[in-house]
């Protein structure tokens, strides 16, 4: 049995569709996905979304206030956060909705992985600075081991993007790896 799942983050219509950094990691995340599944890895899938009556979101949270001021591009019950159907989840893999920008906070993620004796986490998703590092931290605080496919995360800030992947991932103990260097090793 294997202990590494497949996180991926946030890669959802609303998103893919509208904001062109997303769209990128799609075509990554089509030779991911399936690879993991032929290597028997896990593969859970996270969405963002917000109550539609603005109960989960406090005034003295203007990100979050932002996003749900949006319109129903974020609201939990619109179509645009479900997962992009370009790599839909398969019946029985595990879609999390969170609302907020880490993949473990107020979800039951720790319960499914600890349930499934997964200790190490691959991350993808977007956006690099927001759900990818969150849950990075998040993750490392509970003992996971990690790895960050760089080409298979993205930010609307390249600049972030790269800070992250190339300095501040590696020094929190992540192994970053392309797609086609993690591939390789399945």
């Amino acid at each position: 049995m294997t202990t590494t799942a497949l996180i991926v983050g946030d890669l959802q219509a609303g998103i893919v569709d509208n904001y062109p950094f997303a769209a990128g990691v799609i075509p990554v995340m089509e030779r991911v996905i399936p690879a993991a599944r032929a290597a028997g890895i896990p593969v859970i899938f996270i969405r963002f979304g917000l109550r539609a009556s603005g109960l989960d979101v406090s005034t003295g949270n203007p990100v979050i206030t932002g996003l749900h001021g949006a319109g129903r591009l974020f609201h939990e019950d619109s179509p645009e956060t479900l997962v992009h159907p370009s790599i839909k989840p398969l019946p029985g893999e595990a879609v999390i909705l969170k609302h907020r920008a880490s993949a473990f906070a107020a979800t039951d993620l720790d319960l499914i992985l600890r349930a499934q004796r997964i200790d190490s986490l691959v991350l993808t998703g977007v956006a690099t600075a927001a759900m990818v590092a969150a849950t990075l931290y998040d993750a490392a605080d509970r003992d996971y081991r990690l790895t960050v496919l760089s080409d298979a995360c993205a930010d609307g800030e390249p600049d972030v993007h790269d800070f992250l992947i190339n300095r501040v991932f590696p020094a929190r103990g992540a192994n970053v790896l392309t797609s086609h260097e993690w591939i390789a090793h399945l």
